[in-house]
């Protein structure tokens, strides 16, 4: 039992990487009343743009990473154009992207589907990483799990302790009250959706360049759902966010292990598990309307034109 507890949370950490960046982005995008159901769809996108171009340059996740955010991004600006500057349904747009990102990285990718990836090597942080037991899991990592922590504390604090996170919230809350004082509500939206279309774009780029690192089609897999979940999930509050990334990610990576572990559950049950887990949270926390009430951006998927 305990030969498996190392690589289960060292692979947690990993897990969790596309999740976090995904729900992030997802978090300050909503903060501003935009709910964009694209994100599996602007996944999808990074992961092919990612992967194409970490093969083409040969210069791995240096390059993918930043051409998944700008694929993630260009995705994003599709959505924003309908749903922001013509006012269309919030949630119909977010599902064409879907959609549209889904057959787009399968036409591209097909390619691309004999090539593999050297991937990252894990990053020992020295001294760090030969403390027992702790060492190896939180300091023995690839560079992304720690761009990922540090994303996560920039934007929490950012959402939390800066004047641009209670602008962010003040549209979200009242886009009429915003503009009426001299703020640019649709601006404002247009930049908070293409920040979390490049999270999103990234979080695919992860997948195809360090994580697997090769290009499966709809290699996702449901995560981007499950960002989108992790957003309610986390009552729109970053640190929850957070725990709850980690929180699918075990269970994620649970499934690899448990032969070892002596779990005798079939594996198609183990494969649902992160989904079965998603839906059962949700249903938990819809009971408790008060939670929502409170957390809940009032103009979310509501629509503004000045």
């Amino acid at each position: 039992m305990i030969e498996h507890i190392v690589p289960i949370l060292a692979g947690t950490l990993a897990a969790a990487v596309p999740l976090i960046f995904a729900g992030l982005g997802e978090l300050v995008a909503e903060r501003t009343g935009v709910i964009n159901l694209g994100v599996e769809g602007m996944m999808l996108a990074g992961a092919i743009a990612g992967f194409a171009a970490a093969v083409e340059s040969g210069q791995g996740a240096a390059i993918g990473l930043p051409a998944g955010a700008l694929a993630g991004a260009g995705m994003a600006l599709i959505f924003a154009f309908f749903a922001l500057l013509l006012a269309a349904n919030q949630a119909a747009c977010g599902l064409a992207l879907t959609i549209f990102g889904i057959g787009l990285s399968a036409f591209i990718g097909q390619h691309y589907i004999s090539y593999s990836l050297p991937g990252l090597k894990p990053f020992a942080i020295p001294l760090l990483s030969d403390i027992p037991l702790l060492g190896p899991i939180l300091f023995k990592q690839d560079a992304v799990v720690y761009l990922s922590i540090l994303t996560f504390a920039v934007i929490a604090w950012g959402l939390a302790k800066t004047r641009l996170g209670l602008l962010l919230k003040a549209v979200g809350e009242s886009p009429e009250a915003a503009h009426a004082i001299g703020y640019p509500v649709i601006g404002i939206r247009f930049g908070a959706t293409l920040f979390g279309g490049a999270l999103a774009g990234i979080a695919g780029a992860y997948l195809s360049t360090v994580y697997t690192p090769l290009w499966v089609q709809n290699m996702s897999a449901g995560r981007g759902w499950i960002a989108v979940a992790l957003v309610v999930f986390a009552s729109w509050k970053a640190e929850r966010l957070m725990l709850g990334a980690y929180l699918f990610g075990a269970v994620t990576i649970l499934q690899f292990h448990a032969q070892g572990l002596g779990i005798t559950i079939p594996v198609q049950l183990l494969a649902a598990l992160p989904y079965l887990a998603t839906i059962i949270v949700l249903v938990v926390i819809s009971r408790d309307r008060r939670v929502l009430q409170n957390n809940l951006p009032a103009s979310l998927g509501r629509s503004f034109l000045p």
